[in-house]
């Protein structure tokens, strides 16, 4: 069904409400930018873009909300269908996950990833977590227990087989890029994103974790994967340099590294500064033609780069956020450097 502006406006004061609510839990458990765009080589025409079964389906622009039943759990996702849209182009797909114990609603509101969609032409969708946690729901990312060291309730939804559901069902009902499908996001959900580098590394070209790069082991990809974070050194959820919860032990630099080693990167990275406040660990060189970038971001706490605005009770409690870099924007030109060989 579609969602009305009115509905949204309150969906958005709801979600902030919770979002607030979020953040005491997450205190409780402890738990205009530069860019790089190196990619395909000059020169190198772009590979065929793929239809789907979606092509020609009309679609109306602005925000959808889907079930569907994945594993036998009916599972739910909003949908934001650019204003650019057409109907028989095919049109690069983004999924955008929800940090633990948030929801896909509140990380539409929290990222602001619309306005980037609508103004690059992307569809981007937000999946939702299925473990209730807080007043939102966590991912089931295999071999990681839950914040607090708890463990994944046995039954729970396997989140690998919903987010290539996800991708499924999106190239049956739009016309989808297939080789331009791509996954960001938030602490869970960048954690989430980083193993679908590994388990799903032939759906999803390029993952972009914020708040949230891991290195899975073992890594069931053999194929290098383009991938680009951002953290901020003030992360007061997922600390910059380790020692963390349970799920988080090492550094979100030796994460940067092990993916550069997989993806057969030089083992030196290039080091820029962009903006103030900001830093670029570029690693060149690797196989396919595949990157690993990582923007470290002095002073920001537990926040999405150059996001909307966060209301204070929110920076008070997940620490500051910046503009040295935005997010978006970043990972956006990254995406469209890496599409699917």
């Amino acid at each position: 069904m579609s969602i009305s502006r009115e509905q949204r406006r309150a969906g958005t004061t709801r979600s902030w409400r919770t979002i607030l609510l979020l953040c005491g839990a997450l205190i409780a458990f402890g738990g205009g930018a530069a860019f790089s765009v190196a990619g395909r080589a000059a020169g190198t025409p772009p590979p065929a873009t793929p239809a789907t079964a979606g092509c020609g389906r009309a679609a109306t622009p602005g925000s959808t909300t889907l079930t569907l039943t994945s594993g036998g759990h009916s599972r739910t996702l909003i949908v934001h269908i650019p204003t650019g849209y057409v109907a028989t182009q095919a049109t690069p797909l983004v999924l955008n996950l929800h940090g633990s114990q948030s929801t896909a609603a509140q990380q539409e509101v929290f990222t602001g990833m619309d306005v980037t969609a609508d103004a690059d032409t992307f569809i981007v969708a937000y999946p939702q977590a299925a473990i209730p946690s807080g007043a939102g729901f966590d991912w089931n990312i295999p071999g990681a227990p839950l914040i607090g060291g708890a463990p994944v309730p046995a039954g729970a939804a396997d989140d690998i087989v919903f987010l290539k559901d996800v991708v499924s069902t999106l190239e049956g009902r739009y016309c989808v890029a297939a080789n331009r499908v791509y996954a960001t996001g938030m602490s869970g959900g960048g954690r989430m994103a980083s193993q679908l580098g590994c388990d799903a590394s032939g759906i999803f070209a390029a993952v972009a974790p914020v708040a949230g790069l891991r290195f899975p082991a073992p890594c069931a990809s053999s194929r290098p994967v383009p991938v680009i974070a951002f953290h901020g050194t003030a992360d007061p959820v997922d600390p910059y340099n380790g020692n963390g919860q349970p799920y988080w032990t090492y550094s979100v630099p030796v994460a940067a590294q092990r993916w550069a080693a997989h993806d057969g990167c030089a083992p030196t990275p290039t080091t820029t500064k962009p903006n103030a406040g900001a830093t670029l660990t570029a690693y060149g060189g690797c196989r396919g033609g595949a990157a690993v970038e990582l923007y470290t971001l002095a002073g920001e706490g537990h926040e999405w780069p150059g996001g909307p605005h966060m209301p204070r009770a929110i920076t008070r409690a997940l620490g500051p956020q910046t503009t040295a870099v935005n997010a978006n924007d970043a990972m956006w030109a990254f995406f469209v450097a890496h599409p699917l060989p």
